[in-house]
């Protein structure tokens, strides 16, 4: 059986909490991606100090864009700051199929086993279990181990997922946040702290 190989270059930015509603905003009345990420760097909407790192931003950002669809992007809009923050980490989830494991298998079943601080601990763990089947986390130098794995809970922080000290904190989806995800099935919605219940009562 092969395994697909994980994408790990997740490496800075967190979910772009600021920067994702704006070039969502962009893209809509064109519809086109390329020339959103034009205007992008073209106009410096991200405001970042040099061009390289407009480039790398605005690639990382538009990548995980890419996977919502017409409705969620206009949700991302115009949704308040935790709406916008679930949306952008079901989009990074989407992208990186290593979070969006992590997400599931130590996120949310640590939750269910009400062990409500996530450590770093978890993750080497977590990952020294995938490496048995993912070859590249062990070519992984340490250095860029550490920075995973930083950028993760940052992302999980800003997602307002886990606390400032690593507390999981139970997901509030609204019912038209949920209702959007599972379109594309209710395991969409595992990748949040939340019971079997929670995520039925969601979906009412």
């Amino acid at each position: 059986m092969t395994v697909e190989r994980y994408r790990l270059s997740f490496t800075t930015g967190g979910l772009f909490l600021q920067e994702a509603p704006l070039v969502a905003e962009r893209y809509l009345p064109l519809l086109d991606w390329e020339r959103t990420r034009e205007q992008v760097r073209g106009e410096n909407l991200l405001q970042v100090r040099t061009a390289a790192a407009s480039t790398r931003i605005s690639k990382e950002l538009i990548s995980r864009l890419e996977l919502l669809d017409h409705e969620e992007l206009e949700f991302l809009v115009d949704g308040n700051l935790r709406e916008q923050g679930y949306l952008l980490w079901a989009a990074t989830c989407r992208r990186y199929s290593f979070i969006s494991d992590f997400a599931r298998e130590v996120l949310r079943e640590h939750f269910l086993l009400m062990r409500r601080q996530l450590t770093a601990k978890d993750y080497e763990v977590f990952c020294n279990a995938k490496a048995l089947w993912h070859a590249e986390l062990d070519e992984l130098a340490a250095s860029t181990h550490s920075k995973l794995r930083q950028n993760l809970f940052r992302m999980l922080r800003d997602a307002d997922l886990v606390s400032a000290q690593h507390q999981i904190q139970p997901a509030m989806v609204t019912p038209e946040l949920a209702g959007l995800l599972a379109r594309k099935g209710n395991e969409q919605l595992l990748i949040f702290p939340a019971t079997d219940h929670e995520i039925k009562r969601w979906l009412q």
